[in-house]
């Protein structure tokens, strides 16, 4: 699918780049706010920057992932999709 995640980067304390299949680029910033239940993890940095794509998405260990699709969608209106 167009949504799929090809590229993922840890560039700063809870921001990522993604690329996107159809070259849509843009930037994931995780409010601390949003760190809590299934992403209380990411709190630690060693752990943060072992994001991956796995599948078409964004996933660190533990089954921790992002929905592409509603990722795509904000990055491609905005350019960024803020957790919060």
């Amino acid at each position: 699918m167009h949504w799929d995640v090809v590229a993922v980067e840890p560039v700063s304390t809870l921001v990522l780049a993604v690329r996107f299949e159809d070259g849509t680029e843009g930037k994931v910033r995780f409010e601390a706010s949003h760190l809590s239940g299934v992403f209380e993890a990411l709190k630690t940095p060693e752990v943060f920057r072992q994001a991956r794509v796995e599948d078409g998405a964004v996933t660190w260990p533990g089954e921790i992932d992002l929905a592409p699709d509603a990722m795509y969608r904000e990055i491609k209106l905005t350019g960024e999709w803020v957790l919060r």
